[in-house]
């Protein structure tokens, strides 16, 4: 006997960091960065359940280029909404570990995991490479965490990796916090 369970999506609209520029957590076009956030609720008010999108790496100038006035480059384009869904979703039955946690799926927008911390490389292509300060912006918003789980795969695995223990730094010393990288390992770049 085949039983189907429908699951009710949740679309989560974005939002544009506040004082982005002030924070300098630009994306490579100079846009503000944005991330979906579905609030927590009751024992997982304090918990957060963090998504970096992963979208490759950038590895030349032009490669950098290329993805400036892109949704992976300039939030000017991106979804106005995402479908949480998986890990994501708020609904107990489908995730009962953290439906009630704060669920935020950060978008990339750097092309390099979040590590660059250079105004403008080169005024004539006007390319911000600040992805580190992106990171530190978002990571802030969740100082007072009681659990905090980073995870993504790809670029978003990676950063996990690569973030992982100044993320750690940031938060209080008995806050539980792991990282999980899906495939976020590219040895060629």
């Amino acid at each position: 006997m085949l039983i189907l369970l429908r699951v009710k999506a949740v679309f989560v609209d974005r939002t544009f960091l506040q004082n982005a520029k002030a924070k300098g957590a630009l994306c490579l076009d100079g846009s503000s960065l944005v991330y979906h956030l579905d609030r927590g609720s009751g024992v997982g008010i304090n918990n957060w359940l963090v998504q970096i999108e992963g979208g490759g790496w950038c590895n030349s100038v032009t490669s950098y280029l290329a993805r400036k006035n892109s949704k992976e480059g300039s939030s000017n384009d991106m979804a106005k909404q995402l479908s949480f869904t998986g890990i994501l979703t708020n609904e107990s039955q489908f995730n009962p570990d953290f439906h009630n946690w704060n669920r935020i799926k950060v978008r990339y927008c750097d092309g390099a995991s979040f590590t660059g911390d250079v105004e403008i490389v080169d005024p004539a292509t006007k390319l911000y490479f600040i992805g580190a300060r992106i990171f530190w912006a978002v990571m802030e918003e969740m100082k007072n965490a009681e659990n905090a789980i980073l995870s993504e795969c790809s670029a978003g695995g990676l950063t996990s990796i690569l973030h992982c223990d100044n993320y750690r730094a940031l938060i209080p010393e008995d806050t539980k916090v792991k990282c999980i990288s899906d495939a976020g390992y590219f040895i060629n770049t």
